[in-house]
């Protein structure tokens, strides 16, 4: 892909390395009391003391949140906030600016053609997240959150897509990145609310039938800003196509649970056989008409 140079989105937050520890889990340091307590009781403590309930008195606030975010280090969430910024290897903040740029190009493409869209935000994270959703960690693999409506995304799935999977290439984690996007449109058009509505009215076995269809549904919509995206920019080079159809190939039902248990089970299914996805992801691409993309409508997958 010919992505470097390209404008990078602006709804990124790269929570790479941040902790999300509490206070009252090991960010509190006893040996500040001694100082704390010997500066409040000193003449200039007492004179801060004073200028703290004159503060709390005109602004409503607590004055210890001041004292204790002041000598405790916490932030006003309570949160221990690290005084070191996180340094990631040159790959990995390549990767990063990459995915910046690929969610500007969703946002450019989707943009053009619907009306009002509202754009996500991408959080990068390392090892845990927690998002409206719930907590997540890398295993769980890129995930779309209606609930914050924000993408989540450990850059070492990229890593794995090329080691574990077989799925190398920048193209492919585009197609990633764009997949979990379509999602974003599904949840702004109200497909992900009708769905989430069936969820404990209907049997599992017919849940995961729903859910296929809404995957393979993201992936055509990943088709369609491939499409559009190739049309605005030219990013796209020779072989990038078969590195998203690649990816489909590798993340596909069928062949995951050949994988790991040697055995595939159909009504287990939640995003789709191999051809599927690789099939419907080709559709958008091929035809870039969001019209020709209700899953939920097709007779066959």
């Amino acid at each position: 892909m010919k992505w470097q140079g390209r404008r990078q989105s602006s709804n990124v937050d790269d929570q790479r390395g941040r902790s999300s520890s509490k206070r009252g889990t090991g960010g509190f340091n006893p040996m500040l009391l001694g100082p704390l307590f010997k500066l409040l009781f000193s003449k200039v403590g007492l004179v801060i003391v004073g200028v703290l309930l004159l503060f709390s008195f005109i602004t409503g606030n607590n004055p210890l949140n001041f004292i204790g975010n002041l000598f405790l280090g916490g932030n006003s969430n309570n949160q221990a906030v690290s005084s070191t910024p996180y340094q990631g290897t040159e790959k990995e903040n390549e990767q990063a600016a990459f995915s910046a740029t690929i969610l500007a190009s969703t946002e450019d493409v989707w943009n053009d053609i619907l009306d009002n869209y509202r754009e996500p935000t991408l959080v990068i994270f390392t090892g845990q997240v927690t998002s409206a959703c719930g907590s997540a960690s890398s295993a769980t693999g890129p995930f779309y959150c209606p609930g914050d409506e924000k993408l989540y995304l450990d850059l070492s799935f990229f890593q794995d897509m090329e080691n574990k999977m077989n799925a190398p290439g920048d193209f492919a984690q585009a197609y990633v990145i764009a997949h979990e996007v379509g999602h974003h449109i599904q949840n702004l058009m109200g497909t992900t609310d009708k769905l989430d509505k069936l969820r404990g009215q209907v049997s599992k076995t017919e849940f995961n039938k729903y859910s296929v269809r809404l995957e393979l549904q993201a992936d055509f919509l990943a088709g369609v800003w491939a499409n559009h995206s190739q049309s605005m920019t030219q990013m796209m080079e020779n072989g990038d196509l078969e590195e998203a159809l690649n990816a489909a190939n590798a993340i596909g039902d069928d062949r995951l649970q050949r994988q790991s248990t040697g055995k595939v089970v159909p009504d287990s299914f939640t995003h789709g056989t191999s051809e599927q996805r690789m099939r419907w992801f080709k559709k958008g691409f091929e035809t870039g008409d969001i019209s020709q993309g209700d899953t939920f409508s097709a007779t066959s997958l």
